[in-house]
């Protein structure tokens, strides 16, 4: 299975979904003009990777702001999740947050709450994502 790359815009994430680690990464802004067409790849995707995942799964999710479209297409993809969590695969969510950013905190632990999957949440300084990039 081939990994699924979605370069960031202005108004949509980078997407980084590697099947042979079992590693995945959303980072960026999720305010696309149709969200159910942009993430409507990379939840078939997924679907494709769910017949033959990996023992463990790690979803890494770091946005910095999202709108509601996203989050109901977000929340699909955390439901898949849970069907991993059955039998002998795990699958983890990092929820990474601005420090300063309480709301996006508190989204994260709605996102916790809503599903079956573990979160570890990740707080980092601006400067710390400076440094980073």
């Amino acid at each position: 299975m081939e990994a699924l790359y979605i370069s960031e815009t202005r108004k949509t994430p980078e997407i980084i979904f590697n099947p042979q680690s079992g590693i995945f990464s959303i980072k960026g802004k999720s305010i696309p003009d149709d969200a159910e067409e942009f993430y409507k790849v990379v939840l078939n995707w997924f679907d494709d990777y769910l017949v033959r995942p990996n023992a463990e799964t790690e979803v890494s999710i770091d946005l910095e702001y999202f709108n509601i479209s996203s989050s109901k297409r977000l929340l699909f993809l955390l439901y898949k999740l849970n069907d991993l969590n059955s039998g002998k695969n795990e699958a983890r969510i990092k929820w990474l947050y601005n420090e300063e950013d309480e709301d996006m905190f508190e989204v994260g632990q709605d996102y916790a709450f809503m599903v079956k999957v573990p979160f570890d949440f990740v707080s980092y300084t601006l400067d710390e994502a400076i440094l980073a990039s």
